[in-house]
């Protein structure tokens, strides 16, 4: 990595373990972050401009390997923020970046299940926590003493509001958080005893997200805020925080797009144990909910991760082909708090699947969906979200698109050698300790539970340098498919497609991005009888 400053390289061994590089006030030295020569534990290090990097002084050491680390600077530059985190836990320590040789220092030891951020505010430290709430709660403490004793409150929510981050200028503060399981912002004035009352930045839109841009400056007055839905290209604000307005400063440009040609809605599903699943749903204007239409399912449902509105302009010609289209915001993900996800995790991870197979029959029973023209989507872990699904209903699909699949879930996280997965047992649970895990396992992996009746078409796509979900685990499940199923595959064919590039995200090229997803796109549409 080279020192732009200087001219000089870097370690070879320097890698993106965490945010990249920091420097101290007076530019003498940087702060990178790495991992040791045997993978076992990651580093902090600190290099003096113009010495040779065999001098660079370890700063801070992570041994614990459900831990990583990442290294960011304080909005106003004056902090080193050093995190450590694991699925459950965090622990940051900040060092004074204008005393860069000195000793970071903790804001609040790890305690298992606490898992907590920080934001710098000038001599006050804001911080986002779960101590008293599984959804988290804000505070505030003194710079001199951040520690848990010390936290003020500022701002709680209602069930199922998730606080996720805030961001810290001298006059205001910006909360993204979840409302209702959409991601919007919320702003308090900064007080000299505290902040003032939260006021919501208003969208008019029944489903949107709306986040915080880039605001590297912590002077601004203002504040950019990023918009985007399913129908609305992604439009970049600058909002005034005294009075709410919004000036669009730029917005992605879609030659020939019409939003009026179509609407975006929400829907409410009830599960088979009474929980309530959100469903977002994009449509031709003119599409009516009459039991004939082609529909694709969208769905994820892992790590706390929210399957959140956006726009795509590929997702159009699924639209103007008649094609409604579905996200099944099913539990396991983050779209209404922390306890969603943690009904969908560990022992109780099988709700996430049932939870699609529900949606799926209810957007039939309402007559959104034809019988046999509905399709289904997911990638990584919704790749093992569609394994599961057709395992357990194989009738209610016509086609299933499962992408960089997680199908051979089981083996890979008996197996600690694998560079992500102890890290990874605390979202699906330890199989080589807990035999309740591994029984749990043992009966929702796709792979181990492939069934000898007709399935629809599956299409499985990878990627030969997957370090993530290594290429094995899908050909073993399509081998799998092609061995045990009745179905005939003239009609109803089992096809892989290996891309000998790219990686867990597919082609980085746009061209060649645009090829894959025409590809899948054709074999959905197909299928299902919409190609004209």
């Amino acid at each position: 990595m080279r020192d732009i400053a200087s001219g000089e390289v870097l370690d070879d061994a320097v890698t993106g373990a965490g945010t990249g590089l920091v420097w101290s006030l007076d530019g003498r030295y940087v702060f990178y972050t790495r991992r040791d020569d045997a993978w076992r534990s990651f580093q902090v290090w600190r290099h003096e401009v113009g010495r040779p990097t065999g001098e660079d002084v370890l700063v801070f050491q992570e041994d614990d390997a459900l831990f990583s680390i990442g290294i960011d600077a304080s909005r106003d530059d004056r902090w080193l923020e050093i995190w450590s985190e694991s699925r459950t836990t965090t622990e940051v320590a900040l060092l004074d970046l204008a005393d860069p040789t000195g000793a970071p220092r903790v804001v609040e030891p790890r305690t298992p299940g606490l898992d907590y951020g920080i934001e710098v505010d000038g001599d006050r430290i804001l911080v986002v926590h779960n101590a008293s709430r599984v959804d988290f709660d804000l505070a505030w403490a003194p710079l001199a003493t951040p520690g848990r004793e010390s936290w003020r409150p500022v701002l709680s929510g209602e069930d199922g509001d998730r606080i996720l981050g805030v961001s810290a200028f001298e006059t205001f503060t910006a909360v993204t958080m979840r409302h209702g399981g959409l991601a919007t912002v919320r702003l308090l004035d900064r007080t000299d005893d505290g902040y003032g009352e939260p006021r919501d930045v208003p969208v008019d839109s029944e489903v949107y997200t709306l986040a915080v841009g880039s605001n590297p400056e912590y002077a601004s007055e203002g504040l950019q805020v990023v918009l985007v839905s399913y129908l609305t290209p992604r439009a970049v604000y600058d909002l005034d925080p005294a009075t709410g307005e919004m000036t669009l400063l730029q917005q992605r440009e879609v030659p020939g797009y019409d939003p009026s040609r179509y609407r975006e809605e929400r829907l409410w599903v009830e599960a088979r144990d009474g929980a309530k699943v959100p469903v977002s749903l994009v449509r031709r204007a003119d599409v009516r909910p009459d039991g004939g239409n082609p529909v694709l399912v969208s769905g994820y449902g892992a790590y706390e991760i929210s399957n959140d509105p956006y726009f795509s302009a590929a997702r159009l010609s699924l639209l103007d082909r008649g094609v409604v289209y579905a996200v099944a915001h099913v539990r396991g993900g983050g779209e209404l708090g922390r306890a969603w996800y943690d009904q969908g995790k560990l022992l109780a991870k099988p709700n996430t699947f049932t939870d699609f197979v529900d949606v799926t029959r209810a957007l039939v029973e309402q007559k959104w969906a034809a019988p046999d023209r509905v399709a289904a989507e997911g990638g990584s872990a919704g790749g093992l979200l569609m394994g599961a699904a057709v395992n357990e209903a194989p009738e209610l699909y016509r086609v299933v698109h499962a992408a960089v699949p997680f199908v051979d879930a089981l083996t890979t996280i008996l197996n600690p050698d694998l560079p992500l997965t102890v890290g990874e047992w605390e979202e699906w649970g330890n199989p080589l300790e807990d035999p309740e895990v591994y029984a749990v396992m043992k009966a929702y992996t796709p792979y181990e539970n492939v069934r000898a009746v007709d399935y629809p078409t599956i299409l499985a796509t990878t990627s030969l340098h997957d370090t993530r979900v290594f290429v094995a685990e899908p050909a073993k499940w399509v081998q799998a498919l092609r061995d045990t199923v009745t179905s005939d595959f003239a009609e109803r064919p089992v096809l892989f497609k290996v891309e000998m590039g790219g990686g867990h995200g597919g082609h980085s090229g746009r061209y060649d991005s645009w090829r894959q997803h025409a590809f899948e796109n054709a074999v959905i549409l197909d299928a299902l009888g919409a190609a004209e």
